[in-house]
């Protein structure tokens, strides 16, 4: 029985499943959208999804709620205000909570942006993934460039002051320079996030089956350089493996508590939870139904699978999140947040300090730049067969 004596923040998460196309890459849980949404039937399953995990969280207030998918936006504002306001009633919010909601700019509609604000959403994720339109193309997006700048132009002027922007490098075609261009028209915008990473081929996606000429790797070193120089330059740091913000406050407030090992809910088709329960010594990750028809069927219960983390795997769980953090984490989280003595993990943590892979304070623990490069090499010093080795191992030379 883990001794955990406190509870991190808790957020919300929330799973629309549906999108107007399977996007060849997206290894996501989402489905072709039907004809007529069953919006009104989703939300009353999302509710009542909800209320049957109230017990485990009593007494508990929200810092954030995250909206995605699929594409969220293709909910009519009407039902995200009905969500929003019933949730609202099940549970308490923070004074400052973070809303945040994805939002395809092939389903942008001014009108539409403005009632999500209206209903609550705070902060709007566009998933623009390039400016160019050859390469939207080529990763079977339904919008344009141009499309693009106008959902960034109505989300403006619905009132949204925290914005994301969605971007990928590295895809079909792509020179360094594109990449380039991307990044600069992104600039541009008046925003103060931006998420930018690489696309990979994930298993279970056309992409995999069926593979793209991507760019090699010199290029790919060039467009993470150029681009990375360029954000800097841009007044944006980066905080997280593939997040940028101006500001402090810009950060995903969503985002850093899962880096942080804070608790989450879930709710929706295929959407994953965290949540830790002091009186029973256990955190418990679980997750629900994938498929929208068998979430919808009332019938059957709303979660698949709901199994307690053991304690061996928590350092290695607790780490996985806390390293792809660019920012101090402080040490306390660990034994607050697994209900273990840093001491488990003091030999693996002293060996990748002494490899430069990780920096310590008295407070905190950071990864290094080094450690970022070297992020699977790094973690696996911490897994469950390695936390309690009386002799560190060597996974890589450094000197």
């Amino acid at each position: 029985m883990l001794a955990l004596t406190s509870l991190p923040p808790l957020a919300l998460y929330i799973h629309v499943p549906w999108c107007v196309r399977k996007c060849p890459y997206c290894d996501f849980n989402s489905h072709k959208a039907p004809s007529e949404l069953p919006e009104q039937d989703y939300v009353d399953a999302l509710l009542k999804d909800l209320s049957e995990q109230l017990p485990q969280v009593w007494g508990r207030r929200l810092s954030s709620i995250f909206i995605g998918g699929g594409t969220p936006s293709l909910l009519s504002g009407e039902q995200m205000s009905r969500l929003l306001s019933n949730i609202r009633a099940l549970l308490p919010f923070n004074h400052d909570i973070e809303i945040t909601l994805e939002a395809n700019p092939g389903t942008a509609e001014a009108n539409k942006f403005a009632e999500f604000f209206q209903a609550g959403v705070n902060r709007l994720s566009i998933g623009i993934q390039s400016f160019n339109d050859e390469h939207l193309k080529a990763l079977g997006r339904i919008h344009s460039s141009a499309e693009a700048l106008k959902a960034i132009e109505y989300a403006h002027n619905a009132g949204f002051e925290r914005i994301n922007l969605d971007l990928m490098h590295g895809l079909p075609g792509q020179s360094a320079k594109q990449a380039e261009q991307d990044i600069q028209t992104a600039l541009q915008q008046g925003t103060e996030h931006l998420s930018w990473y690489q696309l990979t081929l994930e298993p279970n996606t056309l992409f995999y089956a069926q593979p793209p000429q991507l760019p090699q790797d010199d290029t790919l070193i060039d467009i993470q350089e150029v681009g990375e120089a360029l954000l800097s330059d841009g007044g944006f740091e980066r905080y997280e493996v593939s997040a940028y913000s101006k500001t402090p406050s810009a950060r995903s407030r969503h985002n850093l508590n899962y880096w942080n090992f804070g608790d989450y809910l879930a709710i929706g088709a295929g959407a994953h939870g965290k949540i830790t329960l002091p009186a029973d010594g256990q955190i418990i990750r679980y997750n629900q139904y994938r498929n929208p028809k068998d979430y919808l069927d009332s019938g059957k219960p709303f979660t698949r699978e709901r199994l307690a983390i053991v304690e061996r795997e928590l350092p290695l769980e607790f780490m996985m999140n806390a390293l792809r953090l660019l920012l101090p984490v402080p040490k306390r989280f660990f034994t607050e947040r697994t209900g273990l003595p840093l001491e488990v993990i003091r030999k693996p943590l002293d060996h990748a300090i002494s490899k430069g892979l990780v920096a310590e304070s008295e407070q905190t623990i950071q990864v290094t730049e080094v450690g970022t490069n070297y992020l699977n090499d790094l973690l696996a010093l911490f897994m469950p067969d390695q936390v309690k080795l009386a002799e560190p191992i060597n996974i890589i030379n450094l000197s």
